[in-house]
């Protein structure tokens, strides 16, 4: 029907999946290791009474540790560790990598009748590894890990230091960090299918649950568009542990797990290059930010046929782009999808959708 050069789009959608060559800030000097080189990373807490710091465990350097503790009382000092809320910032201490990225966060204890005034006090939690920039990407997680150590901290005296708490803050990376890594290492190229599930609002089940059943169900909110499109186009929950009412099911029991009800489209396929390659350099960070990349990307598609759209309502000009776009995009049909749950009240623009749906399920049609 209406054929043009993409050649625009196609640029710019190369430009924006190409990030594993340009941001080299993830992949050189502020990493702290090479390709297939694991990162050092390390833990302290300590407990918070008045102005003072008790060192209760870390597994930092013995040199590096009252560097550490230095900082972080400058930091209280100024009053800019408040309780709950993480804080990352590059720390230079005598480690390897000589300057990292530290998360630390003030967990303060509960009042009790006996110290009505206890305010303040508590357990200071420091999380080193990789760098600040990297660090910033997985704030949300850092934050949930963290916070997931306070009921461990109300026995007396810490008796389950040993247990519970020096494990736990030992998993802190692979828990908070590598989720990601290790799902496009399982699926491989079969990430497209995952991508497209979660972009068009689809339930994502994880049958025979195991260690990776839990890293895709983070992989999923990690990448999910809850909060940054139109709510009507979200379900309340993106990953289920029952195969009822799932669109794509992930079976962890076999290697590599097994994926049933996949669909894909141009738009997730072209991104399967660039989620292998940063996983072939076992870079979690650069993972995350391809992947905050590919949302932009979607946001950014999602944004620009509802202007086309709104456009179109007074222009066939306008209706016209909105075809080019959406040939070159690759990702109409959650274009589309998306544009119906925005414009519904509105007569004029789903009349232009539904021709807009039309010429895709033709072109669909045609090969």
């Amino acid at each position: 029907m209406f054929t043009s050069q993409t050649s625009m789009q196609t640029s710019s959608f190369q430009d924006s999946i190409d990030v594993e060559e340009k941001d080299t800030d993830y992949d050189n000097e502020e990493m702290g290791y090479n390709q297939k080189i694991q990162l050092n990373c390390y833990y302290t807490i300590y407990l918070y009474q008045g102005t003072s710091l008790t060192l209760v465990d870390s597994s930092l350097p013995v040199e590096a540790e009252p560097e550490l503790r230095c900082y972080i009382s400058r930091r209280l000092s100024k009053g800019a560790l408040l309780g709950g809320m993480g804080n990352i910032a590059a720390v230079e201490l005598s480690v390897p990598e000589a300057a990292v990225g530290c998360y630390c966060c003030l967990l303060e204890q509960e009042r009790s009748p006996e110290q009505p005034d206890a305010d303040g006090n508590g357990y200071v939690i420091c999380l080193m590894g990789g760098s600040e920039k990297g660090l910033n990407l997985f704030r949300l997680e850092l934050d949930k890990y963290v916070q997931g150590l306070q009921s461990s901290l109300q026995t007396a005296e810490l008796v389950n230091l040993e247990t519970e708490i020096r494990p736990y803050l030992s998993m802190w990376y692979e828990e908070s960090v590598m989720h990601i890594h290790r799902v496009v290492q399982m699926v491989q190229g079969s990430i497209s299918f995952l991508l497209y599930a979660v972009i068009q609002s689809k339930l994502v089940c994880a049958v025979n649950m195991n260690e990776y059943g839990s890293c895709v169900c983070r992989f999923v909110k990690a990448a999910s568009l809850q909060g940054l499109v139109q709510e009507d186009t979200t379900t309340a929950s993106l990953y289920k542990t029952s195969e009822a009412l799932t669109d794509l099911v992930i079976d962890c029991s076999t290697s590599p797990p097994t994926l049933s009800n996949t669909v894909s489209n141009r738009f997730c396929d072209g991104w399967i290059q660039s989620f292998l390659n940063a996983a072939e350099r076992c870079n979690p960070f650069l993972l995350r930010q391809i992947l905050e990349n590919f949302k932009l990307k979607a946001i950014q598609d999602m944004n620009s046929l509802k202007r086309f759209i709104c456009q179109a309502e007074s222009s066939h000009y306008a209706l016209f782009r909105c075809f080019q776009f959406l040939q070159g995009c690759g990702n109409g049909d959650v274009l589309l999808q998306n544009a119906h749950a925005e414009h519904r009240d509105l007569p004029e623009a789903c009349s232009i959708i539904r021709v807009l749906d039309q010429f895709l399920s033709e072109q669909q049609a045609q090969g």
